[in-house]
């Protein structure tokens, strides 16, 4: 079963749209749990204490799709700053959309043997009776970044492995801050697109 991939950043917005960031993780997350999914959440680049700057969602299982598709485009949540008390505005924007990674690897930076450390686990998430259970699953650690990942989909402990490193070489591409600074300029026209009305979901914190 492959994975549905979704790039969630707050492009060049202040704090309080890292906290939405982390706000949002969290309704996908359990989102995922009432509709049989499962979701691997890596964050980009040195998060501070109130959240990244973006983060890459794997989500598998048959809710997967269009769990993926409700929330592509821009996210408005509506909140008054926890970091700036009299500060008047309360409306902050994060933008989602859907990336393959599975078209990344070979534009992804190198990745030396000795910057991944790699951990077993037990499988889990979607599958019923037909879910692995064997110690197959695969997390793989990028020591300089801290950026984890977990491969659980193939029976093969090996294949897991192999889906981690070509999965964390695209997320290392996808989050660097070259990418992120790219993105600026479509998260914009998003914002642009909420204050006409066009926000995908509204959360109030």
């Amino acid at each position: 079963m492959s994975a549905v991939d979704l790039l969630v950043t707050s492009g060049s917005g202040p704090v309080e749209c890292r906290i939405a960031l982390m706000a949002l993780v969290r309704i996908i997350e359990a989102e995922c749990g009432q509709r049989g999914c499962a979701a691997e959440v890596a964050f980009g680049h040195a998060p501070d204490r109130h959240g990244a700057k973006s983060a890459l969602i794997s989500l598998e299982g048959q809710g997967a799709n269009a769990l993926a598709a409700e929330y592509c485009g821009s996210v408005k949540f509506i909140f008054k700053s926890q970091v700036r008390p009299g500060h008047k505005r309360q409306n902050w924007f994060v933008g989602v959309k859907r990336v393959d990674l599975a078209d990344t690897p070979e534009a992804g930076p190198a990745i030396a043997a000795g910057e991944v450390r790699f951990e077993t686990l037990r499988a889990g998430g979607p599958g019923g009776q037909h879910q692995n259970t064997t110690d197959s699953a695969v997390r793989a650690v990028h020591l300089p970044t801290g950026i984890v990942v977990v491969a659980r989909s193939e029976r093969s402990q090996h294949r897991n492995k192999a889906i981690a490193l070509q999965r964390l070489a695209a997320m290392l591409r996808v989050l660097a801050d070259r990418e992120v600074a790219a993105s600026k300029t479509e998260l914009f026209m998003a914002n642009k697109a909420l204050e006409r009305g066009n926000a995908v979901k509204v959360f109030r914190l």
